[in-house]
C-alpha cells in the first residue's frame, strides 16, 4: 500500500461524470499494482510514506482510484476526482495528471494514452471560436478538402519574396498559405513587413481569383510579444495566426485565445515527437490534441498517415475523430495533414482521413518542374480528380500541371522511384 493509503478500487463503475480518467502504458520492475499506487498518489492527493496532516475525509474526497489494471497489455486506469482541477486550465491538469510521474523510481516506461474529460470539466474552456464551418465559410468553401502550403525554403526568403510565392500559391488554386513554424521575426525577413506584403498579395490574388484566401503568419513567441503580433495581424487586415502549440506552452495558446482576436488559430505541433515518438513512453498525440482543442485550437497538424511523419492510419484517425466529434459545447478542430506530401498523394489521403482536413504540401508544391504556380495549380487538380472520381492518370491526360508532378513524384499506387527523394533546398539529396 502506498503511504499506507489505498487507492486500488478495481473492477469500481466510474461515474464518467465525475472523473477525469487516465489511461496509461507502464513498464516496471515492481508489480502492476505498486506502480499503479504509486502513480495515483504522485497525481493526486497522496505521498511516499503516510502523513500526520491527512484526513481520512480528505483523502475519500480526493483520492484518485485505480479502477482497472492489466498485467498482460501494462495498462493501468486512473480516475481523478473533478474537484482535483482548476476549470479552464490545461497547465494545471498536465501539471497534475502527467507531472511528477514520469520522474517516479518505480517507473522504466510511462505513456499517457489518452485523458477523457467529464462534460462539466470540458465546458470550462472555450474550445475554438471558428471550428470547421467558421473556416469554411470565412473560405466559402462548402465541402472539398482545403488545400494549404508551407512557404519553402522555410527560411532564408525576403519579405518581397514570401508575398511573392504565397501570390503564386494562391493563384494557382492553394486556399491557405501558412509560414513554416521556424520563420518568425529573423533579420532576413522581419515580421510586420513580411505580413504588411504578404497580406497586400492576398488581396492581389483574391481579386485576381475571385476566391477568398487565407494567410496564416506564425506568432510564436513569448506571450507579450505574441499579443503584440496577433494584434498587428488584425489590424492589418489579417483572419489568422499560427502558434507552435507546445514551444509557446498551452498557456499561451489559451492566453491568445481568450483575447477573443476574432482570428483563426491554427496550431502547430513541433516538438511533439519529443513527447509522442515510440509507443512506450511520453505522452501520445490524442491528449495533446484534446488540449489543443480545449485551448481554442481551430485547426490543428495531426498526421498524413502516408506522408513523410510518424503516425499510422489508426493513431491518426483516432486523433481526428477526436477532433471533429461533438464534444459537448466546444466547436470542432479542423485536422491538417502535413509533411512530405505531393499530389500524388492526394486521392489516398482524402480517402483515409476524409473532407474535413487542410492538406499542407510544402515541396509538393515549391518543388513542381513548373514552379509554385503549376505545383499549385496540380495539388487543385488532384482534388478536383479526385471529387469527380476520375484516376490521377486519367485527368492528368488533360491537365499538364498533374502530369508533370505525376511525372517526379507518381502517384501513391505507383511512386516514381528514381525522383521520389527528399530534396533539400541547397540542391543536396538524400532517400
Amino acid at each position: 500500500m502506498y503511504g499506507k493509503m489505498n487507492y486500488l478500487h478495481l473492477g469500481e463503475e466510474i461515474d464518467p461524470s465525475s472523473y477525469v480518467i487516465e489511461e496509461f502504458y507502464v513498464e516496471s520492475d515492481v508489480s502492476l499494482l505498486e506502480v499503479a499506487e504509486a502513480l495515483a498518489a504522485e497525481s493526486s492527493i497522496g505521498t511516499w510514506t503516510d502523513l500526520t496532516t491527512m484526513r481520512s475525509d480528505l483523502f475519500n474526497r480526493l483520492a484518485a482510484r485505480i479502477f482497472f489494471v492489466d498485467d498482460e497489455e501494462n495498462i493501468i486506469k486512473i480516475a481523478y476526482p473533478t474537484a482535483l482541477f482548476e476549470g479552464g486550465s490545461v497547465p494545471q491538469l498536465l501539471s497534475d495528471v502527467s507531472g511528477n510521474v514520469f520522474g517516479l523510481k518505480e517507473i522504466k516506461n510511462l505513456r499517457v494514452k489518452d485523458i477523457v474529460f467529464p462534460p462539466a470539466y470540458v465546458r470550462s474552456y472555450m474550445g475554438p471560436a471558428f471550428g470547421i464551418e467558421g473556416i469554411r465559410s470565412l473560405l466559402n468553401i462548402e465541402t472539398r478538402p482545403l488545400l494549404g502550403t508551407i512557404i519553402k525554403p522555410k527560411v532564408g526568403l525576403s519579405a518581397d519574396e514570401h508575398a511573392q510565392v504565397a501570390f503564386d500559391a494562391w493563384v494557382g488554386g492553394i486556399d491557405v498559405v501558412k509560414d513554416d513554424e521556424n520563420l518568425t521575426d529573423q533579420v532576413f525577413n522581419p515580421f510586420e513587413e513580411r505580413i504588411i506584403k504578404t497580406l497586400e498579395m492576398r488581396k492581389k490574388a483574391e481579386e485576381m481569383t475571385g476566391n477568398r484566401k487565407l494567410y496564416v503568419p506564425n506568432i510564436s513567441a513569448p506571450i507579450t510579444q505574441m499579443e503584440r503580433r496577433a494584434e498587428f495581424v488584425k489590424v492589418q487586415g489579417g483572419h489568422a495566426v499560427m502558434m507552435d502549440i507546445l514551444t509557446v506552452g498551452f498557456s499561451g495558446v489559451q492566453h491568445i485565445r481568450n483575447q477573443n482576436y476574432g482570428l483563426i488559430l491554427h496550431g502547430h505541433r513541433a516538438m511533439h515527437g519529443a513527447f509522442t515518438h515510440g509507443t512506450r513512453h511520453g505522452i501520445a498525440m490524442l491528449p495533446i490534441a484534446r488540449a489543443a482543442r480545449l485551448s481554442g485550437i481551430d485547426q490543428l497538424h495531426t498526421g498524413t498517415i502516408i506522408g513523410k511523419m510518424e503516425g499510422g492510419a489508426e493513431q491518426v484517425t483516432e486523433v481526428n475523430d477526436a477532433m471533429r466529434m461533438p464534444w459537448h459545447d466546444l466547436k470542432p478542430t479542423m485536422p491538417i495533414a502535413s509533411g512530405g506530401v505531393h499530389p500524388g498523394l492526394i486521392p489516398e489521403m482524402i480517402r483515409l482521413i476524409g473532407n474535413d482536413v487542410i492538406i499542407n504540401l510544402g515541396g509538393g508544391i515549391h518543388g513542381h518542374p513548373g514552379g509554385t504556380r503549376r505545383g499549385a495549380a496540380a495539388a487543385l487538380q488532384a482534388v478536383q480528380a479526385h471529387m469527380r472520381g476520375v484516376s490521377l492518370e486519367e485527368y492528368a491526360k488533360d491537365h499538364e500541371e498533374l502530369a508533370q508532378a505525376v511525372g517526379k513524384w507518381g502517384t501513391y499506387s505507383k511512386p516514381n522511384q528514381q525522383k521520389a527523394l527528399v530534396t533539400y533546398s541547397y540542391g543536396l539529396t538524400a532517400t
